[in-house]
């Protein structure tokens, strides 16, 4: 790229300095048709130009040149070439000149234009220029030279460390080696408790078994969880199925005819398919959470305000318990719909684990960086063996209670996820035939927090 810039300013260069000479050449012949030539220093001190009468020509050969034409007289013949005195660099270049011979009125004329200052100041700004193109280059190279050594650093300690594996792989047994992938071929969805033995495999294989181990465990826990929530979703569907079905057939028999029997299947129905209903959303919830399709807008939520209108709600459709309500001034930042879910979980597990009568007390306060949201009942409370697995899907406190109430055992699995993904937790303490208290445990908002955010 260089040598094709430095050779068009040669080429630029030359054809100015071609039409500069012709053009000075060419306004001399203009004047010399009626002036006579004056001494030639005053002509180098007024124009640039030496302009003598000879009496033959000192230019050997003719050049076709097109300038000619433009003169208003018709010359008898030119011809053109260079001068120079052969005297060190800077002086024989300085020398350079343009000469013409011109014929005309049978006399001889010679022009010279002085080229050689101007060529020698071109020449040093091209040797400059030249001289910080290849400082350019060099400085280029360093740094592509780093490049390249930097770049090419990884694939020679790629090269080194399968040049390292290459050796290890020769001192392996392949018998043994052999038997790991015949191992993982085996195992498959119905063989999950397939595990390496890893006193079989070469030391160097059994970190990697130790890892494949592990992994398939965590695979077998989370495929059997999979499969228990399957089975007891199915389980739970079924009941209200077969319900819907039975009054279903009885309407198909002698509904129709006796009145007290339509009344009764009409309301099975609707009160198993309201039963359905809620399931369904409640799995649909837990779907969403689990693959994170749930869109929360964090905001500053006053826990005491909300309290207040959960308990209103929930006046109204039981009047057959004591609420009591004891809030300090107590925000968060939350999602407000999911933490009014939350909070209508417990306190419908406390209506329904509660007998009538009972009292339940919603309380709120401010621990350390903490607010505690918590709900308390005088119910039946929760078995010791049943609170370390509370918070599991489909587990309940009562199974003798389940068609009573209707829970299916998915709430507190449901204000469990919402906990966790506002950065708290649930804590469950609870007495066989005393009561329970679950307490809903979330970071105290900041005033230096946003108001709004969307997660």
């Amino acid at each position: 790229m260089f040598v094709v810039f430095n050779i068009l300013i040669c080429l630029i260069a030359g054809i100015t300095l071609t039409f500069y000479c012709e053009r000075k050449v060419t306004d001399a012949l203009e004047v010399l048709v009626d002036h006579e030539p004056y001494e030639a220093a005053v002509w180098m001190e007024l124009t640039g130009l030496n302009v003598r009468t000879l009496t033959e020509r000192t230019i050997g050969d003719s050049l076709r040149w097109p300038f000619a034409r433009y003169l208003s007289y018709e010359p008898e013949f030119i011809y053109r070439g260079f001068r120079a005195t052969q005297s060190g660099f800077n002086n024989t270049i300085r020398s350079i000149s343009y000469i013409v011979n011109v014929g005309y009125n049978n006399n001889i004329y010679e022009i010279e234009v002085r080229i050689g200052t101007f060529l020698l100041y071109f020449l040093y700004a091209l040797f400059a220029l030249m001289a910080f193109e290849v400082l350019t280059l060099l400085s280029r190279t360093v740094e592509d030279r780093k490049m390249i050594r930097k770049t090419l650093g990884p694939i020679a300690e790629l090269a080194k460390a399968a040049h390292s594996l290459n050796e290890v792989s020769r001192q392996l047994d392949r018998e043994k080696d052999s038997s790991l992938p015949g191992i993982l071929d085996g195992i498959d969805a119905g063989r999950l408790d397939t595990r390496i033995q890893i006193d079989e495999l070469q030391d160097e294989l059994k970190n990697v078994a130790v890892a494949i181990n592990s992994m398939l465990d965590r695979i077998n826990e989370s495929y059997a969880a999979q499969a228990r929530f399957v089975s007891d979703a199915s389980h739970e569907l079924r009941t209200p199925i077969a319900v819907i079905q039975g009054y279903a057939n009885l309407l198909d028999r002698w509904g129709t005819q006796d009145e007290k029997t339509l009344t009764e299947s009409v309301t099975a129905i609707k009160d198993e398919a309201e039963s359905m209903k809620d399931l369904v959303e409640q799995l649909l919830f837990l779907a969403r959470g689990d693959s994170n399709r749930i869109n929360m807008v964090i905001e500053r939520v006053e826990l005491s305000a909300l309290v207040d209108e959960v308990i209103t709600e929930s006046q109204m459709i039981d009047d057959g318990h004591i609420f009591k309500v004891t809030c300090d001034e107590v925000a968060v930042a939350a999602d407000r719909g999911l933490i009014k879910q939350a909070l209508r979980i417990l306190v419908d597990n406390a209506i329904k684990y509660t007998d009538k009568n009972g009292e339940i007390t919603i309380s709120t306060l401010i621990e350390g960086e903490q607010a505690r949201l918590s709900v308390s009942d005088s119910g039946i409370g929760i078995k010791p063996e049943i609170i370390p697995n509370v918070f599991d899907r489909f587990v309940r406190a009562d199974e003798s209670r389940t068609r009573a109430t209707g829970g299916a055992g998915l709430g507190l699995s449901i204000a469990q996820w919402i906990a966790s993904r506002h950065n708290g937790y649930l804590e469950v303490l609870s007495r066989e035939g005393i009561g329970t208290r679950i307490t809903l445990i979330l970071p105290v908002v900041t005033e230096q927090k946003d108001n709004v955010q969307e997660v």
